[in-house]
């Protein structure tokens, strides 16, 4: 009943958002096309990069950890894919390097965290700079690499098209997405099976929930850790290749201020930053709840401050009933 109520907070938040920016376009008489099918597509396609990366960074919250190198860790994998490219690899090849390059990213930050015992924090706040400036060094065009257009397939472009080509679903039914969002739903399946459905996801919930704990049940702590961020810095690396296909180039600054898009899906969807709960729907929904945002502002020809203050404004929100929820539980 619990975890039913704790997933219905942030859908039921989601579907307010909707409602209330639904109800502003009418009311202003603006011709955003808020609820069109088209604006429903589009906040999909644009929550595609976020939302794999906030897959990841579900992980490493409910351990009780956080990454600030997320974003930088992605733009790196998305010039490792671009380099790729440009050096004659297959797009398979390179999308493989990249997840493998993000996989990397990620044992590197856990080995550190486990090994020298610091918070997590720090690291990654070391590491983002770090993962920006091999990002540069990989490409001597600005901060920016891009291959030559026709190494990239239609299909890959098709991931983040607004309008895809055949219709391959049940549309009308349902609105005919990029494949990159089904693309993301499956991954969510996959890694909330992970969570509910394994020892690894429960030995995650346990470290989050009490560290001391978890190793007195003979939790392998440690290596545990290392394993959460490598299977982050995987998903990480294939939300960088999402640049390739939108942008059609590796941009070692793409990530910057990204981690903290990421980390605030999390927090939105329920996710606590003292560890120990979190859930992939309720991060799909945080993600959706910032993508509707950004989309309600557009249409109402708002201020990008507005879209700021609002964002931040739900965070604190999410913040602050996750506090009340860990003093009801602490009392109880």
């Amino acid at each position: 009943m619990q975890r039913t109520l704790a997933t219905a907070g942030p859908l039921l938040a989601l579907l307010i958002v909707i409602a209330f920016f639904a109800l502003a376009e009418w009311v202003s008489g603006t011709e955003g096309n808020f609820t069109s099918i088209s604006s429903t597509r589009l906040v999909g396609v644009q929550s595609i990069k976020v939302g794999i990366a906030a897959l990841g960074m579900t992980l490493i919250i409910i351990s009780g950890g956080i990454d600030l190198s997320a974003g930088t860790a992605s733009a790196l994998c998305g010039c490792v894919a671009a380099a790729c490219l440009d050096s004659g690899w297959s797009i398979y090849a390179s999308i493989v390097a990249a997840v493998v390059a993000g996989a990397a990213c990620g044992l590197f930050n856990g080995v550190l965290i486990a090994g020298l015992r610091l918070v997590p924090f720090i690291i990654t706040l070391g590491s983002m700079t770090i993962f920006m400036g091999i990002g540069k060094f990989l490409s001597d065009q600005g901060g920016t690499i891009t291959p030559p257009r026709e190494t990239i397939p239609d299909w890959l472009r098709m991931m983040v098209t607004q309008y895809p080509d055949p219709a391959w679903i049940a549309y009308p039914l349902i609105p005919n997405f990029g494949w990159g969002v089904w693309m993301t739903l499956v991954l969510a399946i996959m890694v909330a099976v992970g969570l509910h459905r394994t020892i690894l996801g429960r030995h995650i919930f346990a470290i989050g929930s009490s560290e001391a704990t978890a190793r007195l049940c003979g939790v392998r702590v440690q290596s545990t850790k290392v394993l959460v961020y490598v299977i982050a810095g995987a998903l990480f690396g294939l939300a960088g290749c999402v640049d390739i296909a939108r942008l059609e180039k590796g941009d070692a600054t793409a990530g910057l201020g990204m981690e903290l898009e990421i980390i605030a899906a999390v927090v939105i969807g329920g996710g606590s930053l003292l560890g120990g709960r979190g859930s992939v729907v309720g991060t799909l929904c945080g993600v959706l709840i910032m993508g509707v945002i950004n989309l309600g502002c557009t249409a109402l020809e708002l201020e990008n401050q507005v879209e700021n203050i609002l964002l931040g404004v739900i965070i604190i929100a999410a913040v602050y009933v996750d506090r009340l929820r860990s003093l009801k539980t602490s009392k109880s």
